[in-house]
């Protein structure tokens, strides 16, 4: 039976879409973390009420968005989250900023674990701090890839580069590689953390977006302790498919950090799309849940055609079998060892392949020899990508 998520939408004609304007025109998009389908229609239409209204003014993030926040919160996570708690910020990737500018000095130490993220390696850059990097473990098991805790290697990475560690940003879901952290791998994050007084800024903008029916734990919900060292990164953006709406919301719930936190946005003059907000209010309400269960299994399916098909058509490739996101990770080591490809790898599968795929090596170390991977398209286009890939390695 068809489904919505099979429609083919231009963006390439009809939108100035980053990811489908950043290469030439005959290069197949698979690599920015944008879905290629249409918001859930819940969102649309409120979107388009508000348009209809007329006037596009200021307006304040309201008490409602930062409850819907809150509700969001109790009803996946059984987590006791205040309004109050929820801070808007325009992203992201701009609220683990700010948190680097209120939680590490310059030449102190920000702890993250590699291949990650790319932005992750940015904010030493922005922030004049030391990069303390905890290289996750790659375990193989017939081509498919698993990542774990090194937790020898975390331990050793804690003040290394003689500087005091004093935060630890995590990405969890994990990307690129997709892996859920266990509650037993939080609490001991959260021991260490306590032991070494680091505060904890956890990226989980992926954390609805869970695969196979997955569990998912926020980090701050560990203990109260945890609740009191951390700072949580969340948004509708890539659940819901709105990344162009640039809204996302900072958790804290220990008030001393949410006052610097804030006080430092203001410094910044940043603020949050009005659109943002009715698309956040609306996702997080609940009225899109059956959509965002239909995702799920496309989503679920098209990672299982993917693994599939890498192990059937692309001898010595590996993969992981991601347990969230609609993101794959791939080793091309191998083909490399064996000259068949040539890095960098992005350049090659564009010129080889017409196909834009993250290069590995932007993702830290542990990065050299991979790529990554958006699935969060029609299987049609999937099909169009992985094909492409097949007569690039001919």
């Amino acid at each position: 039976m068809p489904s919505k998520f099979d429609e083919i939408i231009d963006r390439r004609s009809k939108s100035n879409s980053i990811k489908w304007h950043a290469f030439p025109e005959d290069t197949l998009p698979m690599w920015v973390a944008d879905m290629d389908f249409a918001a859930p229609p819940a969102i649309l239409g409120a979107l388009h009420g508000a348009i209809g209204h007329g006037v596009l003014g200021y307006e304040f993030p309201s008490k409602q968005l930062q409850e819907s926040v809150a509700k969001r919160m109790q009803k996946l996570y059984s987590w006791d989250v205040k309004a109050d708690d929820v801070v808007p910020v325009p992203g992201l990737v701009t609220g683990f900023n700010i948190a680097a500018s209120i939680g590490v000095k310059p030449s102190e130490g920000i702890l993250i674990q590699t291949p990650v993220y790319p932005p992750f390696m940015k904010v030493q850059k922005n922030t004049a701090t030391v990069t303390q990097i905890a290289e996750l473990k790659k375990v193989t098991n017939d081509r498919t890839l698993h990542y774990e805790v090194d937790w020898d290697v975390f331990e050793s990475a804690v003040h290394s580069n003689d500087a005091k560690t004093s935060m630890f940003l995590f990405c969890n879901p994990h990307n690129p590689t997709g892996t859920i952290y266990s509650d037993e791998d939080l609490k001991r994050m959260v021991d260490i953390c306590e032991r070494e007084d680091i505060l904890i800024c956890s990226d989980e903008i992926h954390s609805e977006l869970l695969l196979d029916g997955n569990k998912f734990t926020p980090i701050a919900n560990i203990s109260p302790e945890a609740a009191q060292r951390t700072i949580t990164l969340i948004a509708a953006s890539k659940t819901f498919n709105v990344a162009g709406l640039f809204v996302g919301f900072a958790i804290i719930q220990n008030e001393s950090i949410r006052r610097r936190f804030m006080a430092e946005s203001e410094k910044m003059t940043l603020h949050t799309n009005t659109f943002g907000h009715i698309a956040a209010e609306v996702g997080f309400s609940g009225v899109c849940d059956g959509w965002l269960e239909e995702l799920l299994a496309y989503l679920t399916d098209n990672r299982n055609f993917l693994v599939d098909y890498v192990k059937k058509n692309f001898p010595g490739v590996k993969i992981t079998n991601p347990e969230s996101t609609f993101l794959a990770w791939l080793d091309f080591s191998e083909l490399i060892e064996q000259g068949k490809v040539t890095m960098p790898l992005q350049d090659f599968f564009i010129e080889k392949g017409k196909i834009a795929i993250n290069d590995g090596p932007t993702f830290g170390p542990g990065g050299g020899g991979f790529v990554r991977l958006n699935f969060g398209c029609p299987r049609e286009t999937l099909i169009e990508g992985l094909e492409r890939i097949k007569a690039a390695l001919a």
